[in-house]
């Protein structure tokens, strides 16, 4: 009796493992079809910038471009005469909480415009752009970088982002870009030419994931150069870039991100080198220097944010959009790359949601950034 007990317990513990194993599998099964469906439908689905989003976007440098307060100023003290406001120091560029980012919060509001002349309030936005990018006030905003201790400011991050809103102007065919662009060509100027001086002194790059990288610094500057047909700017990017980066090799994708990264320094060396080189040189390279991202199942999982009231921490939305701006560069005319693009759309698509009722530790910047990544997908 006790030994039959025995042998219908053990049948029965048998059966309970196996209901217990294919249930599991099963489960886990359904999971990861789930989360596979999930990672095609991001993937799948090409973001787009439309006269919906660019109504949503716009406010987000309207906000901050007159407002002073708070603001990070980043300068070097060299007397008292220093110690002033923000709008006394930088009265085109003293919003958006540091200058780089009035900048392109400047850029923001001229590349919707540009592309969206019917978005909300243009007419407004326009008058805040001319009343910023004042001549008068471009002559003491080249005054503060000709001052002893600011030859170094902003170099290169707040130099790209002048010379992208340079480009934007130029190629903008309006009556107050063409007024803007006069406006601010004393300071375009400056910057071309700290650009000319200081890179034949650079010896090394520098290769951090935030402002100082110099691949980025580059490809601004370089598409500025391309657009105005400025040959001597366009030639020492060429050779520079070759000289810092041509033997490079597997570049350390594991690595990214850092904690803070906002750049993805492997993706914008690409991103350079794709500029500068003719396609064939430039296939050769990147297999050298990204081998994996040949193969059609390359996957790249997106910076996670865990805070977005962290200024610091919410850089990793950033590097999303800097992702997806560079490997879209990557991508752009040479077939065995377009599945590139997928991968792009997923890094948008995982941080756009939050730009827009974001906190000021992401709004006064990260739009720019979402607008630049929204351009460089391809349009069917």
């Amino acid at each position: 009796m006790v030994l039959n007990i025995f042998i219908v317990m053990q049948k029965l513990v048998a059966i309970l493992s196996i209901i217990c194993l294919f249930g599991c599998d099963s489960t886990e099964s359904k999971q990861n079809i789930i989360n596979k469906k999930t990672l095609e439908i991001n993937e799948s689905k090409s973001p787009i910038i439309n006269l919906k989003e660019a109504d949503k976007l716009v406010q987000l440098p309207i906000d901050c471009i007159q407002v002073e307060y708070p603001n990070k100023l980043n300068q070097v003290i060299g007397g008292a005469d220093d110690l002033r406001s923000p709008k006394d120091l930088h009265p085109a560029f003293y919003g958006c909480f540091d200058w780089h980012s009035a900048v392109h919060g400047h850029w923001s509001l001229v590349t919707l415009l540009k592309q969206f002349p019917q978005i909300e309030n243009a007419e407004n936005v326009k008058s805040m752009l001319l009343e910023n990018v004042s001549a008068e006030n471009i002559k003491k905003e080249v005054a503060y970088f000709h001052g002893k201790h600011n030859t170094s400011y902003e170099r290169t991050y707040g130099w790209a982002w002048l010379l992208k809103l340079a480009e934007e102007l130029h190629t903008w065919d309006d009556p107050t870009a063409k007024t803007l662009e006069r406006n601010l060509k004393p300071l375009t100027d400056l910057i071309v030419d700290r650009y000319l001086e200081f890179l034949p002194k650079l010896n090394y790059p520098i290769r951090v994931g935030e402002h100082p990288n110099t691949a980025f610094g580059l490809s601004f500057a370089y598409d500025y150069a391309i657009t105005v047909n400025n040959q001597e700017l366009k030639s020492l990017i060429e050779q520079r870039a070759q000289d810092f980066f041509m033997e490079d090799a597997n570049c350390p994708l594991a690595w990214e991100p850092s904690g803070y990264d906002f750049l993805s320094p492997c993706f914008e060396e690409a991103a350079l080198m794709k500029r500068v080189l003719d396609s064939e040189t430039f296939k050769t390279w990147i297999e050298d220097f990204l081998p994996q991202l040949k193969n059609p199942d390359f996957k790249l999982a997106t910076g996670k944010v865990s805070d977005r009231n962290d200024g610091k921490l919410v850089h990793l939305d950033g590097v999303n959009f800097s992702r997806a701006w560079s490997l879209n560069k990557i991508a752009e005319g040479i077939p065995e790359y377009q599945h590139l693009k997928k991968v792009a759309n997923a890094h948008i698509n995982y941080s756009l949601p939050n730009i827009i009722g974001d906190s000021y530790e992401g709004g006064h910047w990260l739009g720019s950034f979402a607008i630049y990544a929204l351009n460089s997908v391809e349009r069917d």
